[in-house]
């Protein structure tokens, strides 16, 4: 019985090591600061969704989106676009730039909305593209960026963002809708 009990824990044990031997995704060090507030964004797609699924008043879903719109969303988009994106232009960087101007659009719709259920409409295609772009951005762009662009290049993309923003964004809005309704 013992026996069996010592198999069983180091099955555990490997498929904890498998599972921990999966390393995330290494960041250059220059733009680190921009992955950590693609955390940020996912968390405001997550909270919108759970927002509409409490059922809350999309109104006050898009204060809230407003809110992280201006202290966050629009100072990381500005950012990207003024340093990593303005080093190198292709197709990967094209899709980051449409998709940004895409949620601009959804934002400035939100500002004049017609109806609350034309409003849940703008806050869930937001929540689902904001959370899909951030995904694109650390699979696919930054890799492809931190490959093609020199250490240099890099390095000044990191002076730029530090001179653009010496504290990091931050999230706290005291309305935390998408925990109670």
């Amino acid at each position: 019985m013992r026996f069996s009990n010592l198999c069983g824990t180091l099955q555990c044990v490997k498929h904890k090591t498998t599972f921990m031997s999966e390393k995330p995704i290494k960041r250059n060090e220059h733009i680190i600061s921009l992955s950590r507030e693609h955390h940020f964004s996912l968390l405001f797609g997550w909270k919108i969704k759970n927002g509409l699924k409490l059922n809350i008043n999309p109104h006050r879903i898009c204060k809230y989106v407003l809110y992280f719109w201006e202290n966050n969303l629009s100072i990381h988009f500005n950012q990207e676009e003024e340093t990593l994106f303005a080093v190198h232009n292709d197709d990967l960087v094209t899709k980051a730039l449409v998709e940004h101007e895409i949620m601009r659009s959804e934002i400035k719709a939100l500002k004049n909305p017609e109806d609350e259920e034309e409003m849940a409409k703008h806050l869930t295609r937001l929540a689902d593209m904001v959370t899909a772009h951030v995904r694109f951005e650390e699979r696919d762009l930054f890799p492809h960026l931190e490959k093609i662009l020199s250490p240099e290049q890099m390095k000044k993309i990191g002076h730029e963002l530090n001179e653009m923003q010496a504290e990091p964004l931050r999230d706290d809005y005291e309305d935390e809708f998408w925990l109670r309704k």
